[in-house]
């Protein structure tokens, strides 16, 4: 008896593939952004005090604003080309459609990065229904229609494992 495979046997190896070490990744991409995030605040803090100071105190109520950055820098860097944030893009990760693994609009960036504040105030459990989910899908993933997959995934290889350097010889 030969074992055909069927169409949600491709599905599982598609998904498989995109989605292999995603969850360590994103672990380590989180970490990238807080350090980034931390040294755009300390920067803009930095700033901010100085122009305060100048401004003989009238600029300290600019501080205020300060709790924007990071929900900015997830939501400009999601929309951007790039379709993800410096640190998933260190980890080689980006962020796509979970339809058609298409870039994500820029609305559905800003339910991404405000669910994703939300679900991260709630405290770990985003983490546990990613263990359960097909693509390792945490609650903000799910609810804006977004998957984090890896980026080389995406990409055809340029060379299969049994041709030389070059491409094919000829016999």
């Amino acid at each position: 008896m030969i074992y055909e495979p069927t169409q949600a046997d491709s599905a599982l190896l598609q998904d498989d593939l995109l989605t292999r070490g995603v969850m360590f990744r994103r672990i380590i991409a989180w970490v990238l952004d807080a350090v980034l995030i931390a040294l755009l605040c300390a920067g803009a803090w930095t700033f901010l005090v100085f122009f305060g100071v100048l401004t003989l105190g009238l600029g300290f109520p600019l501080l205020g604003l300060l709790p924007v950055i990071p929900v900015l820098y997830h939501w400009l860097t999601i929309a951007s080309a790039m379709s993800a944030t410096p640190g998933q893009a260190m980890m080689g990760l980006v962020v796509r459609r979970n339809d058609d693994l298409g870039s994500p609009t820029p609305l559905q960036a800003l339910v991404f990065t405000v669910l994703f504040y939300v679900t991260v105030a709630l405290g770990v459990i985003w983490m546990g229904v990613a263990l359960l989910t097909v693509r390792h899908r945490t609650f903000h993933d799910m609810l804006s229609g977004l998957v984090v997959v890896r980026a080389r995934a995406l990409t055809p290889p340029t060379v299969f494992w049994n041709m030389p350097p070059g491409g094919a010889s000829p016999v």
